[in-house]
């Protein structure tokens, strides 16, 4: 039971549970970064370079025949190296990288921003005891006559 109650400590920190909602919201993020790469940004680049798909873009490795399309070859049971696919998922990561610095980023300027803003706390003064003015009061007192 010690195991439970430790893991449970361990789940419910701040820190995890930050982590957790980060792995949700990068999960949805991909999803959309994927698909603004295929079917935004993919299309009109294939386009610029002669109508080439880079979905369809593969080397045959084993099989009879040639296909058009990757999916022609896949169902007709070829083995295939899809660089084209892979060309993809290349631009989607730059994509997700790109906007992960930017908001890192944006995120430690307003950090700095907030820390350049903060006041200076100034440690306060201790209490003087009253012996010690009075000693001082004395000693000020004196100055004049020497």
């Amino acid at each position: 039971m010690a195991i439970m109650k430790e893991f449970r400590e361990f789940a419910v920190r701040g820190n995890v549970v930050d982590m957790a909602v980060g792995i949700i919201i990068g999960g949805a993020f991909t999803t959309i970064v994927k698909s603004l790469v295929t079917d935004v940004l993919m299309p009109p680049i294939g386009l610029l370079l002669a109508d080439v798909d880079f979905a369809d873009l593969f080397v045959v490795l084993k099989g009879q025949g040639s296909f058009a399309t990757l999916a022609e070859a896949q169902a007709a049971g070829a083995v295939t190296l899809n660089y084209g696919l892979f060309i993809n998922n290349v631009i989607s990561f730059l994509i997700v990288a790109w906007a992960t610095f930017l908001l890192v980023r944006s995120l430690n300027r307003m950090k700095r921003k907030e820390e350049e803003a903060a006041p200076v706390a100034t440690p306060p003064t201790p209490e003087i005891p009253e012996d010690i003015i009075l000693l001082r009061e004395i000693r000020d007192s004196l100055k004049p006559r020497a």
